[in-house]
């Protein structure tokens, strides 16, 4: 049963299409519900993020489970299928693997090595599992995808350099402060890149926020969201000297810091080191202050060049994370292969033995003077040449599906034998009749099933002597065959 991905992403799909398709946590009971209605669809997990929108399956043929993913965010949003098919990619069996390894690593995010994809991605396996949408296959292809992911961000540098220019100024505070706990930081001016790197530096343990601008309105609405100090415009040298971080964003034609006012504020606090970023154009901050002693001043373009040196870095480690996902994609589909090769060798046998019978009955009516040691010698000839005719080819399979494609070679064995029918002899599993023995027997036939959907496993309830005599003590029967004995001799 093949592995299929649909979706859309930020590669794909402008942002208004994406809203479209979009899912919201509190649908999820209502989207299982939905999802379950698709008989196609054996297992699924839909993951839905700002970037992306992608239903992962195990389906029974390809094609029918693609249009029913189509007709499914088609329905639920009321979006016509017209109106967002062109944007849509599928990946099928290797391909699909190596899709959700590579998003859980972050290698196919906007921002190359971002972490939060791995947590977005396990809340979706989390409510799918929950659910009860997701079997041991699917299962299996997450865990997996969360332990790849971790490797690549531990084995290789990807998360390891600021490819924002408000998180590369965060980045170089660490560098100038080592601890920024002990830090006050001044936002001069409410540009949002420059609030968004002061965000950065309160996640990163900046102390204190002081927030001051023109009108001073703007700075107490900033100060409220993010539990900031406001100041007067009119007090900015004031509060200067108790800052170590300085962000300007302030709009104005002239430098609102000039190197003397910097100057006397470094002599105030004695030397101690003073980080300024000048994010606003024109620049707030006179770029000769850089000459101070103990000053450190970092443009928009500084910035930007920091970034995209770290970028370069990052494409580096992305390629070493590309060859480890690739090998981690065929290692687990030779193991996903492994899983359909016994079936698949059953089928054959089956099948070759259903018509070595079929076949010795029909020549066996035509010869009825046979005697019954011709008739078994005829037989035991036939029973012979299909073994010698099947080893082979059934050698070859087992070794064939350990080959990175080896899932091409089982759909050409089933095509070309036709086994794709379900096995019409089912597998039965025996089991005592107490509730806790149906319940663990219950649980293995989910498990199975769900590994080989095309057999058909049957429940058989089997009464030992343990279920029948209920007045004799356990310590003086003696017989530990007592509740499993019947179930040996049916086996």
């Amino acid at each position: 049963m093949p592995l299929l991905v649909v979706g859309l992403s930020h590669k794909t799909a402008p942002l208004e299409i994406r809203e479209q398709l979009a899912f919201e946590p509190y649908q999820w009971q209502e989207v299982a519900e939905k999802l379950d209605q698709y008989s196609e669809l054996q297992e699924k997990v839909l993951l839905s993020t700002t970037n992306r929108v992608e239903v992962y399956a195990r389906v029974k043929e390809v094609e029918q489970g693609r249009e029913r993913i189509v007709q499914f965010l088609s329905d639920y949003h009321g979006v016509p299928e017209r109106a967002f098919r062109s944007y849509l990619y599928h990946f099928v069996e290797g391909e699909a693997i190596r899709h959700l390894f590579r998003v859980a690593s972050s290698l196919d995010s906007m921002v190359v090595g971002e972490p939060q994809i791995l947590g977005q991605v396990q809340e979706a396996y989390n409510r799918a599992k929950a659910h009860g949408m997701v079997g041991n296959v699917l299962g299996a292809l997450f865990e997996k995808s969360f332990s790849v992911a971790k490797r690549v961000h531990t084995e290789t540098q990807i998360a390891e350099n600021a490819v924002s220019i408000s998180f590369a100024a965060v980045e170089l505070a660490k560098k100038i402060f080592v601890d920024l706990h002990h830090c006050t930081a001044m936002l001069i001016g409410t540009g949002e890149m420059a609030e968004l790197a002061a965000q950065h530096l309160l996640h990163h343990g900046v102390r204190t926020l002081l927030i001051c601008s023109r009108p001073f309105e703007r700075a107490v609405a900033v100060a409220e969201r993010l539990d900031g100090d406001a100041i007067q415009y009119d007090h900015l040298f004031t509060y200067l000297e108790t800052a170590d971080i300085v962000l300007g964003s302030m709009p104005t034609r002239h430098p609102v810091l000039t190197r003397a006012a910097v100057q006397e504020v470094i002599r105030r606090r004695r030397y101690r080191p003073m980080f300024f970023i000048d994010m606003a154009a024109p620049r707030n901050i006179d770029p000769s202050v850089n000459a101070i002693s103990n000053v450190y001043l970092y443009d928009v373009d500084d910035l930007q060049n920091v970034v995209n040196t770290n970028i370069r870095q990052r494409q580096q480690e992305a390629a070493i994370a590309e060859e480890l996902v690739n090998r981690e994609a065929v290692a687990f589909q030779r193991w996903l292969n492994s899983l359909d090769v016994a079936p698949t060798i059953v089928s054959l046998q089956q099948k070759a033995e259903s018509i070595r019978q079929q076949e010795l009955s029909q020549l066996l009516d035509h010869l009825p003077t046979l005697s019954e040691q011709e008739r078994e010698a005829i037989e035991a000839f036939s029973i012979a040449m299909v073994d010698k005719l099947l080893s082979t080819p059934i050698m070859n399979l087992r070794k064939g599906v350990k080959a990175p494609e080896g899932n091409k070679l089982l759909q050409a064995v089933r095509q070309l034998f036709d086994l794709n029918e379900r096995w019409h002899r089912p597998i039965r599993i025996g089991s005592r009749g107490s509730s806790l023995a149906l319940r663990q027997t219950e649980w293995v036939q989910r498990q199975l099933a769900s590994l080989f959907p095309h057999i058909t496993f049957e429940k058989l309830i089997i009464k030992t002597s343990g279920d029948v005599i209920r007045d004799v003590p356990l310590p003086t029967v003696g017989d530990k065959g007592f509740f499993v004995k019947e179930i040996e001799e049916a086996l």
